[in-house]
């Protein structure tokens, strides 16, 4: 076992798990690749296992929040040092994940690093529709108020956490659209956080979890959902658990 896992949730995503999983194995040999079978009602399980990840198959979909907080407690209860979430529909690279780790074992004082589509502005990658841009843009801001500093890419799921990240997600993690509430909750527990830049594709099966006709909704629901997580208590991340200090934790 390596001391590294790559954490793939995926809903019928057949068309495209087994090359991201063949892509993580070329560009990052040293991960191993954990692929949370959401509920699909496809052949995404068959296909992840043949290309040579592990698979674990939940009985009905959770939705992304729960898939990805299975890959953490499977993290957690293996002791793994790292663990990268990388989307099983073809739109996060895996040639970053080994820039996202050089960033992280590069600060000690960090606890996780996202890949950012607009920390550079000639960034020519996928970016997402104009629409969700704009709830991405409020986002970004809010996020950025909250935490006193500059976070560029709230919604991006290409992020990588040490051993203190991997158990505070396997304890505590949102639901339905999870990613700005992650960076919130690690705020809130004074964990550390940065971004790099990355640049990301299409998606090349599957079909989003936020159709064309409700990124109204997305955008209320994730605001009230961050509203409510600045008032909700927190489980706390023992010492015993992990290493008291962020230096001790890869």
């Amino acid at each position: 076992m390596n001391r590294y896992l790559a954490i793939v949730p995926a809903h019928n995503e057949a068309g495209a798990i087994a090359s991201t999983v063949e892509e993580i194995h070329r560009f990052a040999p040293d991960f191993d690749v954990l692929v949370i079978d959401d509920g699909s009602t496809d052949a995404t399980a068959i296909a992840a296992e043949a290309a040579g990840a592990k698979v674990v198959r939940l009985p009905f979909n959770l939705g992304i929040g729960g898939a990805v907080q299975t890959g953490y407690q499977h993290a957690q209860a293996n002791g793994y040092k790292v663990a990268v979430q990388i989307d099983g529909d073809g739109q996060h690279d895996p040639r970053y994940i080994h820039d996202l780790l050089r960033c992280l074992l590069a600060n000690p004082n960090l606890n996780m690093v996202t890949g950012s589509r607009f920390l550079e502005p000639d960034n020519d990658g996928h970016r997402s529709s104009p629409t969700r841009r704009v709830g991405i843009t409020i986002f970004a801001g809010l996020v950025s108020m909250i935490t006193r500093r500059r976070v560029t890419d709230p919604t991006s799921g290409l992020r990588m956490t040490n051993r203190v990240g991997i158990q505070l997600f396997a304890r505590d993690y949102p639901h339905d659209y999870p990613e700005v509430e992650a960076i919130l909750m690690m705020h809130a527990h004074r964990l550390k956080s940065c971004e790099i830049p990355v640049v990301m594709r299409p998606r090349t099966s599957g079909v989003s979890a936020i159709s064309s006709t409700q990124p109204v909704y997305y955008m209320v629901k994730v605001l009230l959902a961050v509203f409510v997580g600045l008032f909700r208590s927190h489980p706390t991340v023992e010492p015993g658990d992990t290493p008291i200090s962020a230096e001790h934790a890869i």
